[in-house]
């Protein structure tokens, strides 16, 4: 299948503004030039359906910078629900918990074998292993940073300050985002069967398609996922979708099967190696010449 090059290049995560305070793996901050665009070619969305939101860098983007009313974000992982829920009903508390927290390996260790006591010790846990974790990964297995930025180790990623400053922000946009802790699929079958004239859809998976890099078992506590259905589930509604995905043989077929458009992204791994992503949508919306600010 021929997919051309997207006109839109993968951003440096540098220039983008860094909303979310998780460093998630395969996080979409470098998506975020393609999403604007997306979003501004529909007619205002007054809501943005985030059904895998993982680290929910489109979703605080798309409201903060006031490209959709409000945003719905869901996530099925426990943990990562945890800091979503303390993140938006609980900020002040949460951040307290951060000023407070003295991080040593010790303390983490230490942090990693307790069982959180309410939804505030459970997000703010989920946090510092996310910071203190090689690539952010939160899977069991997943081994601490050893050196880390400038040789700081595990604690080369964790910034209080600037943490703090990230939670403030989305305490204050935090009226217009809703979180549920639930499957994403079930939640889209619901509202796919609904008049959804309004309601944008950002579809990312944590999860590889075949043929890809499969990198889900290592990466993400719920790692399957029937790729079939969910492109089936999209091309029977009318709804307004971008979807990400590696390039893979099995989703180029599902994307001839149901006549939808796909761009390729290049981008370059953590260990340099240059891979294809795609960007999917129902439309054409990504072109030559257009204004990607």
């Amino acid at each position: 299948m021929v997919i051309s090059v997207s006109p839109i290049p993968a951003v440096n995560v540098a220039a983008v503004p860094q909303r979310s305070p998780l460093r998630y793996p395969g996080g979409k901050t470098w998506l975020i030039p393609h999403i604007r665009v997306w979003l501004r070619s529909l007619e205002r969305p007054g809501l943005l359906v985030e059904p895998f939101a993982g680290g929910a860098i489109v979703s605080l983007t798309a409201v903060m910078e006031n490209l959709v009313d409000e945003a719905l974000m869901i996530e099925l992982d426990k943990d990562v629900a945890a800091l979503w829920k303390a993140a938006l009903n609980h900020g002040p508390e949460l951040a307290a918990r951060i000023s407070s927290f003295n991080l040593t390996r010790e303390s983490v260790i230490e942090l990693s074998r307790q069982c959180p006591a309410d939804i505030v010790e459970h997000g703010f846990r989920t946090l510092v292993l996310n910071r203190t974790r090689r690539g952010g990964i939160l899977a069991n297995g997943a081994s601490f940073t050893r050196k880390g930025e400038n040789g700081a180790g595990i604690a080369s990623r964790w910034y209080p300050n600037t943490l703090i400053r990230r939670l403030r922000a989305i305490a204050e946009c935090a009226p217009r985002i809703t979180f549920c802790e639930t499957d994403g699929i079930q939640i889209l079958d619901s509202l796919l069967g609904q008049p959804h004239d309004d309601v944008a859809i950002f579809v990312d998976p944590p999860y590889t398609g075949g043929g890809g890099k499969r990198a889900g078992k290592r990466l993400y506590a719920h790692n399957d996922i029937d790729h079939a259905r969910l492109f089936s589930m999209l091309a029977e509604s009318n709804a307004n979708f971008l979807m990400t995905y590696d390039r893979s043989l099995e989703i180029e077929s599902l994307i001839e099967s149901y006549k939808f458009t796909a761009v390729q992204v290049v981008m370059k791994s953590g260990h340099h190696a240059r891979l294809p992503e795609l960007v999917i949508t129902r439309y054409p919306c990504f072109s030559k010449g257009m204004s990607v600010a």
